[in-house]
């Protein structure tokens, strides 16, 4: 029987320190970074500072200013473009009105006056309960992710990734937007490990099939490690897998006649669940983020 490294389980220990519990707020370092007073946009104001072209190229350094703006939490980058697009914002003093200008650390960038300081960065873990879904605006969704950490900031966060509706466990939410890039792009492994509750035992021809590698519709697929979670149960499996494609875990076993009943995530890019109990968040660790940052997703 060709068997590999058991999937890390879930502790069902007392929640650690560092969690909270969804509606309840986690004590957290800085406030929120929105200048005071300063409201959403949508007022027009006629500009009297002189206009600053934007520079052409896209190799130069420093980032889009749309992109700054919305790394402040004022807006997305669309409502940035709109803003600028209507002179309502001024880079070192000087009216910028044509899109794609650039912006470098130090720059004082201004909306209606008031100075934007970029959005703090942060990293939410929670660990995903069955019938929430993965979204961050679906008006046909019952009961999203989001309701369960709108107390975890004042920042706008963003899944990273999705779990289907009725899968759980870990799922990270940040505002970090390349270090999510980075977590969602193919060519970033990133570990993932799932624990698999089947319809029916799991036959060991079967097993040794998706060790091997099977082929679905949309080409092959072969996961990283397989293993049983129960000796004496041969209807829960750890499987390991690093691919994105949609619902993969589920197809591979639906193609050899199987169906799910439970999916958990119990690791995701050196991330665990241990010690967070089902429906609550916490804030990662300064060791966590770095790992991250660091690229080390095993």
């Amino acid at each position: 029987m060709q068997r590999r490294s058991t999937p890390g389980r879930a502790s069902a220990n007392k929640e650690s320190s560092r969690s909270a519990s969804p509606g309840k707020t986690s004590r957290r370092s800085s406030s929120a970074t929105r200048p005071a007073g300063l409201s959403r946009p949508g007022i027009r104001k006629k500009a009297k500072a002189p206009v600053a072209k934007a520079e052409e190229s896209s190799q130069q350094p420093g980032i889009r200013l749309n992109r700054y703006i919305a790394q402040t939490g004022l807006c997305s980058r669309r409502e940035a473009d709109e803003l600028i697009r209507q002179g309502l914002i001024t880079v070192n003093g000087k009216l910028i009105t044509e899109l794609g200008t650039r912006v470098m650390p130090g720059d004082e960038v201004r909306y209606n006056g008031q100075r934007l300081h970029e959005e703090r960065k942060v990293y939410v873990l929670l660990n995903k309960p069955k019938d929430y879904t993965t979204t961050t605006d679906d008006p046909y969704a019952k009961k999203t992710v989001m309701e369960l950490v709108k107390n975890a900031c004042k920042e706008r966060i963003y899944p990273v990734g999705r779990l289907d509706r009725s899968t759980t466990g870990v799922l990270l939410l940040t505002n970090d937007g390349e270090l999510a890039k980075k977590l969602t792009h193919p060519k970033f492994n990133k570990k993932k490990v799932y624990h698999v509750f089947l319809d029916k035992k799991l036959k060991n021809e079967d097993f040794r099939k998706i060790a091997a590698g099977i082929e679905l519709e949309d080409g092959p697929i072969r996961p990283d490690a397989l293993s049983w979670v129960d000796e004496e149960d041969k209807t829960q499996v750890g499987i390991e897998i690093h691919s994105g494609r949609n619902r993969i875990v589920r197809r591979i076993f639906e193609h050899l006649g199987y169906r799910i009943k439970k999916l958990d995530r119990v690791y995701f890019a050196g991330l665990t669940k241990k010690g967070l109990p089902r429906g609550h968040w916490r804030f990662l660790t300064d060791k966590e983020i770095k790992m991250l940052k660091m690229g080390a997703f095993e």
